[in-house]
């Protein structure tokens, strides 16, 4: 996706215009020949965040080697061990609430409980499988309820 950004002062001023916005706002303006107050611009997505990482923001910034070309510039914090250490005891005090499974271990570099056993594949908020204690085991929910017409509810396949 092509993207301009008005320059002021030889600064980047206020944010990137798509290309389609910026021929419908400037139509007199040609793109392959823009006017020193407007520049290309290059999108960059923001970098995934790790567990103890915060603060993302993102400037713009001069593309080195490229000449009169901008782009996105992120930048982050990372957490304190006051903060680490904060974060790891919020995650555990709310896993003994709930799930609660004793078999699962923290993971202090991802900051996250991981099961015994690895899940059947990446799961997803709308994946089938759920964890099993009693068994240690992946089950796949949609083959351990079924619909009893008699009292219309859902019971658990033993």
């Amino acid at each position: 996706m092509k993207c301009y950004i008005k320059i002021v002062n030889g600064q980047p001023y206020e944010h990137p215009i798509v290309e389609m916005n910026f021929k419908q706002a400037f139509p007199d303006i040609d793109v392959n020949n823009l006017p020193p107050e407007y520049c290309p611009f290059i999108r960059v997505e923001p970098p995934f965040l790790t567990a103890y990482q915060k603060n993302q923001t993102v400037s713009y910034g001069l593309v080195e080697g490229a000449a009169g070309t901008y782009t996105d510039i992120w930048t982050y914090e990372e957490m304190t061990q006051e903060e680490k250490t904060a974060k790891q005891q919020s995650v555990k005090d709310a896993w003994a609430v709930y799930p609660n499974w004793s078999s699962w271990t923290f993971n202090e570099t991802t900051c996250e409980y991981d099961p015994p056993v690895t899940p059947p594949h990446k799961l997803l908020d709308d994946s089938p499988y759920q964890w099993h204690e009693e068994t240690l085991a992946w089950r796949n929910s949609e083959e351990t309820h079924q619909w009893n017409p008699a009292t219309e509810q859902w019971q658990v396949i033993e």
